[in-house]
């Protein structure tokens, strides 16, 4: 029998490097920007809004980005003009001054990956064949949490040979996102839009309500689970609290994003054959351990260990809820699906990055991540109610 990884198509392998080669650009930059902030004055409770504001505005364009690729029926265009946004914004970090030229420079870089993310979450449905969407979502979120790992790594071997120099570190960040761009550009090519289909506003009452119960549960369940996992900043705050030298902190995110990146395909093929609810669950989970092992830690080594938890939780859990929006959304709907699904987990993140940076203000560290490890045993006890209700939503794969 031919192995999935060899039945999905060439496009979504090129979406795949080309989500890493941004990746590398963004946590060249994101695996330093908490300690950078720290040297510009910022507080714990600052470095949350910031994170929160930022991530947040990822998640709530996507259901802009996505209802307007569904109604001109094209995916691409607005890919390349996210990740140009996300590649063109690491200037503006080189160059800051303060705090407030980091948060622009966030907000244009996290509004680059909503305009770009839901199209690309829509192509990668357009491409998959039914029976591989979990492999192929799995597959562009593996090599995608490749470059997650890759940036830390190359952030490292920078600040040791430039001598801590942040702002050189991240005008070098341009470069894999400049060549990100190129790759969709040259490598990607778009389905052909249905010929004869009449385009009506994605977003109208009417269209909205063709959006299931089973899918609004999945977005209930998405925003649910933001709550619990605040912004990743806290996890190189935290190892730089539990004595992990300045140069050498980036290797956190490293950690975290070797655990998603060596866990997300095979749970992403598995969702294909086991009950999503059993999947989810197991995942939060993991994200309790993870954060009772963050709250206690007081050695870098075990706040490593604890960020390859998180990691795993991510790995079990990211791919198999994109896989399950595009499952229950309609087929011409799928890039508005991704956006509301997103838009409701941006508020989430940033309610949850908010209260994550004033805990941690208030009441040190431990707080932070006990408060994730309540909230996610929270979802976890709600998700166990659901089963048998939704279907699709929290069944086998159909």
């Amino acid at each position: 029998m031919t192995s999935p990884l060899r039945q999905i198509p060439p496009g979504i392998w090129a979406l795949g490097f080309v989500s890493l080669l941004a990746d590398i650009s963004s946590e060249m930059v994101h695996s330093l920007l908490p300690l950078f902030m720290v040297t510009l004055g910022a507080s714990a409770a600052l470095i949350g809004l910031v994170e929160g504001v930022a991530e947040a505005t990822a998640l709530m364009v996507k259901v802009f980005s996505g209802a307007l690729s569904d109604y001109v029926g094209r995916r691409k265009p607005l890919a390349v003009l996210g990740y140009s946004m996300g590649a063109l914004s690491k200037p503006l970090i080189a160059v800051a001054q303060g705090t407030g030229m980091v948060l622009v420079a966030r907000l244009i870089d996290r509004a680059g990956k909503g305009i770009r993310g839901a199209p690309r979450d829509a192509l990668v449905s357009d491409l998959a064949p039914a029976h591989l969407r979990g492999a192929a979502f799995g597959l562009r979120q593996s090599l995608d949490t490749v470059g997650a790992f890759l940036g830390p790594l190359i952030a490292v071997a920078l600040m040791l040979a430039l001598a801590n120099d942040f702002r050189t570190v991240f005008w070098l960040a341009l470069i894999p996102g400049l060549l990100s761009v190129a790759l969709l550009v040259a490598g990607v090519k778009e389905p052909p839009a249905v010929a004869g289909v009449r385009r009506v506003n994605p977003v109208s009452r009417n269209n909205l309500k063709r959006l299931t119960r089973a899918y609004w549960v999945v977005v209930a369940i998405g925003a649910v689970f933001m709550l619990a996992r605040f912004s990743e900043a806290f996890l190189v705050l935290k190892a730089h609290e539990a004595g992990m030298q300045l140069a050498w902190v980036p290797l956190v995110m490293v950690a975290m994003n070797l655990a998603y990146s060596l866990s997300a395909y095979p749970f992403g093929a598995l969702s294909d054959r086991m009950s999503h609810r059993t999947l989810l669950s197991l995942g939060l989970c993991v994200m309790v351990a993870a954060d009772l092992v963050l709250a206690w830690a007081s050695h870098w080594g075990v706040v490593v260990f604890g960020v390859m938890l998180w990691g795993l939780h991510m790995g079990m859990t990211q791919g198999l809820l994109a896989r399950m929006v595009a499952d229950t959304a309609p087929t011409d709907l799928r890039g508005t699906a991704f956006g509301m699904f997103n838009l409701a987990c941006g508020v989430a993140m940033l309610a949850a990055s908010v209260l994550a940076g004033a805990l941690w203000d208030w009441f040190g560290p431990a707080a932070t991540f006990l408060s994730g490890a309540i909230l996610a045993a929270a979802a976890l006890a709600g998700l166990l109610r659901l089963q048998g209700c939704f279907g699709i939503a929290t069944g086998k794969s159909r």
